[in-house]
């Protein structure tokens, strides 16, 4: 039984014959991609503040600590990317932080806003004005949260980490699979374009990446909404107990994810973090949103790769490698899965976005 399933009325059930097919998936199993694609990104952590103190992250700040980037900053921001040939504007904060912080809390109010997501819905037309599509990451969030700003979104996207209950989540303030899950089922449900993941090395075991794989899967079968999965692994860090699982696990993770999921959803992995070159041949195609101007805000101590580097890892794998935009190109059209006003953009200035289109 997946951790709140109950509490979030999650119904996936687990067909051991998929499991056990899964378990003995090798990297042989999988085939190399034909092609390698990325998008070119600015990086916007709308704010350090998380209800969750999860123990491999640094991203969070504790209360009283932790502030909100204005206006102005995000425009900053925004058009710094812009001006370095982006196309997407990735907005992050921790999972509803206005729960914990009152100095967020007040902010927001001075601001005029009554919650972070209507502040977050304020900075998305923002980048719109400025051209850029954004890509939200707001962590869990309820269908009020989500459709409140599904609309000034291109995409958007939640790690499941794992369906396993781990000591990694541990504490008060506990991260739910159920809870990821229904984030999930929600995007689905509201037709958003959406980007999860595994994290691994967190104190999960091969059957909970199965599962986990297969309760994804599920959820996009109902409603076809997922457009990629990030397999990614757990890197030491200042405040991390856990060790970097070895090249070895995360071929064999990576192939999993490929052979789990439909053609449709890509696999990515992060090439900052990940041995990429030593995965490619397990099923990879597509190494993430990569900026060329701002830092990877939740693993700071891990810099980009410059895009030499990835035209040299596509080199080296043999395949070409081309930009995309935040939200892949089966979602684009008139068929309802990004709103007008994205279209509009998208269309407006094909320039910049015709690697896509």
């Amino acid at each position: 039984m997946i951790p709140g399933a109950d509490e979030y009325d999650i119904d996936i059930a687990f067909d051991e014959r998929e499991i056990d097919r899964l378990l003995t998936v090798t990297p042989e199993d999988a085939e190399p991609a034909e092609s390698l694609t990325y998008a070119k990104n600015v990086f916007v952590p709308l704010t350090t503040a998380c209800r969750y103190t999860c123990t491999y992250c640094t991203y969070f700040d504790p209360p009283g600590e932790a502030s909100l980037l204005s206006p102005e900053e995000v425009r900053e921001i925004v058009r710094m990317g812009v001006d370095a040939g982006c196309t997407e504007a990735l907005f992050t904060f921790g999972d509803d932080p206005d729960d914990r912080y009152t100095r967020v809390n007040d902010q927001l109010a001075e601001w005029g806003h009554d919650s972070i997501h209507s502040y977050l819905r304020e900075v998305c037309e923002l980048a719109l004005e400025e051209g850029l599509l954004p890509h939200s990451n707001p962590g869990d969030q309820t269908p009020e949260q989500m459709e409140l700003v599904a609309d000034v979104n291109a995409s958007m996207g939640v790690m499941l980490e794992t369906t396993a209950d781990v000591a990694a989540h541990a504490g008060p303030r506990r991260k739910n699979p159920g809870q990821r899950l229904a984030t999930i089922r929600t995007a689905g449900e509201l037709e958003v374009p959406f980007t999860t993941g595994l994290l691994v090395g967190i104190g999960e075991d091969w059957r909970d990446r199965a599962e986990s794989l297969l309760a994804i899967r599920e959820l996009h079968e109902r409603h076809g909404h997922v457009q990629e999965i990030i397999v990614q692994n757990v890197v030491p860090n200042e405040r991390s107990r856990f060790e970097q699982p070895s090249v070895e696990t995360m071929r064999r993770a990576v192939a999993m994810a490929r052979v789990a999921l439909p053609e449709e959803i890509s696999v990515q992995v992060p090439p900052n973090l990940s041995p990429t070159r030593e995965l490619l041949d397990c099923g990879v195609d597509d190494l993430g949103g990569v900026s060329p101007v701002t830092d990877d805000h939740i693993n700071p101590e891990y810099a980009w790769p410059a895009l030499r580097e990835l035209e040299d890892i596509a080199a080296e794998a043999g395949v070409p490698l081309r930009e995309r935009l935040p939200v892949y190109r089966q979602f684009l059209g008139d068929d309802g899965w990004i709103s007008d006003q994205i279209q509009r953009i998208i269309e407006a200035d094909g320039a910049r976005f015709e690697v896509q289109t």
